[in-house]
């Protein structure tokens, strides 16, 4: 059950770092914390672990790279990202209007954040059913009975309705944040 418990926060944590890339219509600096920079040579490092990331307003995010000349990489990396956002760089610092969301905008992104909660989901189930397959792997073991193996995969499947129901609300929570204006 303790693997199950760390798989399961695991998919928590991945998807929780997924939802954090869905814009809302504030600046936020994980907004771009974890978008991939090629810095040195072709090395492949997030965003937060090369800059300084703040949103001072509501509407601009400023990073300031540790290292001023990753600054053009770290620009290429937010304009291809998917974010749809046009830095500006002034003095190694990167600068990052983010505009108000149109309603079409946001209906997208919501789509956006269903896609992510039901791929959460996927990845919970496909670590209950591997789960499931170890408590089914110890039939017939000395010292383990079929109560035993009903109880472990009761207890599995608790554990698991009780994340798919954190996820659920994860993505309303985030869903309200998109949809205020």
């Amino acid at each position: 059950m303790q693997e199950a418990e760390e798989r399961f926060d695991k998919v928590a944590e991945v998807v929780t770092e997924d939802l954090a890339t869905v814009r809302t219509g504030r600046a936020k600096p994980d907004m771009v914390g974890s978008l991939v920079v090629n810095v040195y040579g072709g090395q492949r490092m997030k965003l937060l672990e090369v800059a300084n990331i703040s949103a001072p307003d509501p509407s601009l995010i400023i990073i300031e790279p540790w290292d001023k000349s990753i600054v053009q990489e770290i620009e290429k990396a937010i304009s291809d990202s998917k974010l749809r956002l046009s830095p500006a760089v002034s003095e190694g610092v990167i600068r990052v209007p983010v505009p108000a969301l149109t309603e079409e905008r946001r209906q997208d992104f919501v789509k956006l954040l269903h896609q992510k909660i039901e791929s959460g989901k996927v990845m919970l189930r496909q670590a209950r059913q591997d789960i499931r397959n170890e408590i089914d792997k110890q039939k017939g073991r000395p010292g383990v009975s079929e109560d035993d193996i009903k109880n472990q995969r009761e207890r599995l499947q608790k554990m698991f309705d009780e994340y798919g129901q954190r996820l659920v609300e994860m993505g309303e929570k985030k869903e309200e944040e998109v949809m205020a204006v």
